[in-house]
């Protein structure tokens, strides 16, 4: 299971998720309480292991923009929030190794999903960051998509049901495991890591066919 600690705002933040075993932390670059500059999260990713990928959250930014940003703060994938369209998707991945998609739920576009150029697709609750859990039969018929990540309202207390019922590749937290907005709770953090573990139902599939060369876990 693809796990992914998001709306990171500290070095310390970032090495608890690394350290519990999380896949990947997420830097907040579009207007949000837990936005970050691209330089102090260039400092942050210096510090992560390699093993650890350090994603990019950009809302509606010009692709050369997301390029930009990426390339200073030394992200390996980024993940588009907006209204990105397929055309801007495979701009941003000539340049990131790894590029995630994201819709609301309900989101029409998501029918073609599977049109994007993109190596995920995500699926957020209709206010991302609300933290609102939302009906996740919505994310179960995502068609034609081989890496699903879940989002929206997860928490250690419910993201094992939420992996048996849609069976993504991935999930992904942000204030589900926070004390305050852009402050991790390191218990919360252990707890989720743990949790979406025990519930993986086999595992996720290294990218072996994508232009990103997942490490596989043990």
């Amino acid at each position: 299971m693809w796990v992914k600690i998001c709306g990171v705002t500290t070095e310390d933040d970032a090495l608890l998720a690394a350290a519990v075993g999380a896949s990947a932390v997420g830097f907040v670059f579009a207007p949000s309480p837990r936005q970050v500059a691209a330089g102090r999260v260039a400092e942050i990713v210096r510090r992560l292991p390699a093993e650890v990928v350090p994603v990019g959250v950009f809302r509606d930014s010009l692709p050369e923009r997301v390029v930009e940003v990426a390339l200073q703060a030394g992200l390996r994938a980024v993940q588009l929030h907006g209204n990105e369209s397929p055309e801007a998707c495979a701009l941003v991945a000539e340049k990131v190794p790894m590029v995630i998609k994201a819709f609301a739920s309900g989101d029409p576009r998501i029918s073609d999903a599977a049109g994007y150029p993109v190596d995920a697709v995500l699926v957020d609750a209709p206010a991302p960051g609300s933290g609102e859990v939302f009906d996740w039969r919505l994310a179960e018929s995502v068609p034609g998509v081989r890496r699903l990540v879940l989002a929206g309202g997860l928490t250690p207390e419910n993201v094992a049901e939420a992996i048996a019922k849609v069976r993504p590749w991935g999930v992904d937290v942000s204030s589900g495991v926070e004390s305050s907005p852009g402050h991790k709770d390191p218990r919360k953090v252990l707890a989720f890591v743990q949790a979406a573990r025990a519930a993986d139902p086999g595992g996720y599939e290294p990218a072996g066919d994508g232009p990103y060369d997942w490490q596989v876990e043990p």
